[in-house]
C-alpha cells in the first residue's frame, strides 16, 4: 500500500482505542490514515479480554455515549459468555455478584474493529513503525516503505509506552507513572465454572493486585496475575507469583494442577489515571496511552473505546474547522472522567490495605457484592470508603 501524502487524521495504533478512533473519524467525513506496527491486528493478545455487556457499562457510566462496536460484534469474536462475577478473599470466603459480558477472542475482536474503521473509509498500514513526528508530519517505516505524511491532526493510540504521548509533552511524569505488571496463560485442561469470572487476592500470591481466572469455554481458561514492582517481595518475580497462585492457591490449585499452557501474555497497565492534558492544538492521546483504564480492575476496553469515539469525532470536526482540538480533553472527562478518577483514589486506599491478609479479609467482609460491582467502573460508594479510610488508620 502507498499512502496518500496527507490525512486530515493519522492514527498510530489499531486496538481498540485506535480503530474506533478511525471509525468515527471517518464515518464524520474524515480522510483518515490508521497505523500498526504489528503485521498482524491483534495478534499478540495482550489481555485477558474481558467485556462487559454495554448494558452493564451504561447502568455505571450514566453520560458514556457507547460505540456502536461496543454494543454489537460478531459471534465469532466470542470465546465465551459470562453471567457470574467471583471474588475470593485471602482467607478464601467467596462473593459473587451477577454481570453480563464476555471473554473475548481479542484477535479477531481487534481485527472487526479495524474492518470497520476501513468500511467506513479509513485506510490501514499494518508492520509499519512511527520513527519520528516533527509538527504534523508523522515519518514511517515498515514493510510497505518509508514515507513522510502530512496530518491535520495525530491520535496517539499507542499504548502505555506511548511514542506520541512522550513527543507531544503528554505523557505523565515519572513521578506519577503508576503502572502493574501483567502475566497470563491462557491454558487447556482446567475444571472451571465456564460462565464465571473469578478474582483472587491475597498478598501471598498477588501483592498489591489480583489474579484471575476467565474461561475461554468448557475446559479453557486465561489465567494471570497483576502486579505492581513496588509491593512485591524483593526478588520475586510476576512469574513466580503466578506459579505460585497455580501450585499452592487453596482453591485455584486443584483447579489448575492438570493444566497444559498454550500461550504466554505479557503486558504493562497503567493504574494512576489521565495526564492533565490529553490533547495538544494538533495531537490527541486515547487508550492506554492516555491511562484510559479503570485503576480498581485494570478494565480498559469500554473506556478506550467511549474514549475512541469522542477522539474520532473531535478529530474530524477539528479537520473540518469546526472545534479546537483540545475541546477532546472536556468531551471525554464529561462522559467518564470522574469514575476514573474516583477508580484511582480506591486503588490508593486499598494499597495499605493489600499488605496485610487480615485487613484484607475486613475490608471485603463490610463490602457487599453490589458495592464490589460498582467499584469495578469508578464508583466507591459513601460507606465503602469511610470503611476503608478508617483500616487506613487503623494499620499505623
Amino acid at each position: 500500500m502507498i499512502p496518500e501524502a496527507s490525512y486530515d487524521v493519522v492514527i498510530v495504533g489499531a486496538g481498540p482505542a485506535g480503530s474506533t478512533s478511525a471509525l468515527y473519524a471517518a464515518k464524520n467525513g474524515a480522510s483518515v490514515l490508521l497505523l500498526d506496527k504489528k503485521r498482524e491486528i491483534g495478534s499478540p493478545i495482550q489481555c485477558a479480554g474481558f467485556l462487559p455487556d454495554a448494558s452493564e457499562v451504561q447502568a455505571l457510566l450514566h453520560e458514556a455515549r457507547l460505540p456502536d462496536t461496543l454494543k454489537n460484534y460478531p459471534d465469532s469474536c466470542v470465546l465465551q459468555r459470562i453471567d457470574t462475577q467471583r471474588i475470593v478473599t485471602p482467607n478464601c470466603n467467596i462473593k459473587e455478584f451477577a454481570v453480563k459480558g464476555a471473554v473475548l477472542d481479542r484477535r479477531r475482536y481487534d481485527q472487526f474493529l479495524a474492518e470497520q474503521a476501513t468500511i467506513a473509509g479509513a485506510e490501514l498500514m499494518i508492520k509499519t513503525r512511527v520513527t519520528k513526528i516533527e509538527g504534523t508530519t508523522v515519518e514511517t517505516s515498515g514493510v510497505f516503505g518509508k514515507y513522510k505524511i502530512k496530518a491535520k491532526a495525530i491520535i496517539g493510540a499507542d499504548g502505555p509506552n506511548s511514542l506520541v504521548a512522550k513527543l507531544k509533552g503528554l505523557a505523565l511524569k515519572p513521578e506519577s507513572r503508576e503502572t502493574s505488571v501483567a502475566l497470563e496463560y491462557q491454558i487447556r485442561n482446567v475444571d472451571i465454572d465456564p460462565s464465571s469470572l473469578e478474582m483472587y487476592f491475597g498478598k501471598d500470591f498477588v501483592p498489591g493486585g489480583y489474579a484471575w481466572i476467565f474461561p475461554e469455554g468448557q475446559d479453557r481458561a486465561n489465567i494471570g496475575i497483576g502486579i505492581r514492582s513496588g509491593v512485591a517481595e524483593n526478588g520475586v518475580s510476576a512469574k513466580e507469583y503466578l506459579h505460585r497462585f497455580m501450585r499452592n492457591h487453596p482453591l485455584a490449585g486443584p483447579k489448575l494442577k492438570n493444566c497444559i499452557i498454550m500461550n504466554v501474555i505479557a503486558g504493562i497497565i497503567p493504574v494512576n489515571g489521565a495526564p492533565e492534558r490529553t490533547a495538544t492544538e494538533n495531537t490527541l492521546i486515547v487508550g492506554d496511552a492516555a491511562g484510559h483504564i479503570f485503576a480498581t480492575n485494570g478494565g480498559g476496553i469500554p473506556p478506550a473505546m467511549i474514549a475512541g469515539k469522542v477522539a474520532g469525532e473531535t478529530a474530524a470536526e477539528f479537520a473540518a474547522g469546526k472545534c479546537r482540538l483540545e475541546e477532546y480533553d472536556r468531551r471525554w472527562r464529561a462522559q467518564f472522567g470522574s469514575a476514573l478518577e474516583t477508580s484511582v483514589q480506591a486503588r490508593k486506599l486499598m494499597d495499605g490495605i493489600m499488605k496485610s491478609d487480615t485487613l484484607m479479609n475486613a475490608a471485603f467482609k463490610f463490602i457487599s457484592p453490589e458495592q464490589m460491582k460498582v467499584m469495578q467502573c469508578g464508583k466507591l460508594p459513601g460507606p465503602v470508603k469511610l470503611g476503608l479510610q478508617a483500616l487506613n488508620r487503623g494499620k499505623k
